[in-house]
């Protein structure tokens, strides 16, 4: 970052590279603003080597060229302005909130009291799941290697980040409920269930499809309008609301808090969309086209896990509630968008 100049004409100027802003940026952008090291003005490539390697002509035909773009994404601006030293904040805070939840709850005993139709849901349907949530963060984790500006690129790594303590608070959880319930499968069978069950196909092949989407724009759009508003709101509240109904309140607590990254993920997914948009018009069509083609796989997804909570706890929540509160948060995060509800 270059050195603010010095007064001139007895006004004091900014920093160059922000232009003649006529104020003095804030730490948000001073710490985040065009760090991006692909992007970089007065060069023929995204990275140090031939313009025609590998590396270079993917950064050309998946970022440089993608139908989703824009005059100057250094404009878009993340709603919760993170930085690393405040997320570790932010995380540091909620971490502390887990800890305790975790010690109480060990002290007390309570899982080997849980119904058996809730252990057995528990089994089939929450320990499964970072399977999926490991195939997102690494979705999230390309998007922003690949993202056009770096206050895109500092959205996703945190997201990314997100998704791993997702992943981490699982693998703990399921710990300790293989203790409780050494014969149910816990810490051993996961893998399988992911790979074999039934119900987990339609989710395993939209995650490992989505891998596949290259371009940073559908990347964006499968992963933050698509599947994470529909799946989180499977994942992160409705089955802690199931958890809670049949006495697992520790499950339900840990989700809860889970669900505040979810919520900061929405915030500057609806942020970016908008922004993309008001840059050009014609990225509400891109951005749709993509929406379109994925909301039926989300919706697969999200169905065929609904009957699981359906048939197994013993006060379980009908399916077609499932299917349907799910949507509606998609739904919900596109109105805001200003994107057609799918």
């Amino acid at each position: 970052m270059k050195e603010p100049l010095p007064r001139a004409g007895g006004r004091r100027r900014t920093w160059t590279t922000f232009g003649d802003i006529r104020r003095m940026p804030t730490e948000y952008e001073i710490v985040t603003h065009d760090t991006n090291y692909t992007v970089r003005k007065n060069r023929d490539a995204a990275l140090e080597q031939n313009p025609s390697s590998v590396a270079n002509l993917w950064f050309l035909t998946y970022r440089d060229k993608s139908p989703l773009a824009a005059d100057d994404w250094l404009g878009f601006r993340d709603p919760d302005e993170m930085t690393y030293r405040r997320y570790v904040a932010v995380q540091h805070r909620q971490e502390t909130v887990v800890a305790g939840i975790l010690e109480e709850y060990a002290g007390a005993h309570r899982d080997p009291k849980l119904a058996p139709g809730w252990s057995a849901a528990l089994a089939t349907l929450f320990a499964p799941a970072r399977f999926p949530l490991h195939g997102l963060q690494m979705c999230t984790a390309y998007l922003g290697q690949m993202a056009p500006s770096s206050y895109v690129t500092n959205c996703a790594a945190f997201a990314a980040a997100d998704v791993f303590r997702h992943v981490s608070l699982i693998a703990y959880r399921t710990r300790e409920l293989e203790r409780a319930f050494p014969d149910l499968g816990f810490g051993t069978r996961e893998r399988a269930r992911w790979e074999q069950d039934a119900a987990w196909q339609p989710a395993r092949k939209a995650i490992e499809i989505a891998l596949t989407a290259y371009d940073w724009g559908e990347c964006f759009a499968v992963v933050n309008l698509v599947l994470r508003p529909t799946l989180d709101d499977l994942w992160l509240r409705q089955i802690g609301e199931v958890a809670r109904d049949n006495g697992d309140d520790e499950t339900w607590l840990l989700l809860s808090n889970l669900a505040l990254d979810a919520q900061r993920c929405r915030r500057w997914s609806i942020a970016l969309a908008k922004y993309a948009v008001a840059q050009r018009a014609e990225n509400a069509g891109v951005l749709q086209k993509w929406v379109d083609r994925w909301a039926p796989r989300a919706d697969e997804a999200v169905a065929s896990l609904a009957e699981v909570l359906a048939a197994g706890p013993e006060k379980p929540r009908d399916a077609a509630e499932t299917r349907e509160g799910a949507r509606q948060s998609r739904i919900a995060l596109l109105a805001e968008a200003g994107l057609e509800a799918r």
